[in-house]
């Protein structure tokens, strides 16, 4: 998901979309370690994903300086 697309989610949406993406790397860490996990390319774009929902959350809730 882009970092636009996600600057239109509500803060609600964003969480529901963290947890999931949070799950997802789990999931796919313990597969890496059973080496069932072929595309590790994707732990890198859940690792984005839940860097830029962080990071728009923390944008979000900084006050703004005056």
């Amino acid at each position: 998901m882009k970092f636009e697309e996600l600057k239109t989610k509500e803060d609600k949406e964003l969480a529901v979309i963290l947890a999931k993406a949070k799950e997802d790397l789990q999931t796919m860490n313990f597969k890496i370690f059973s080496r069932q996990l072929k595309n590790i390319r994707e732990v890198r774009e859940i690792k984005k994903l839940i860097a830029n929902i962080l990071t728009l959350k923390n944008e979000r809730n900084r006050p703004t300086e005056q």
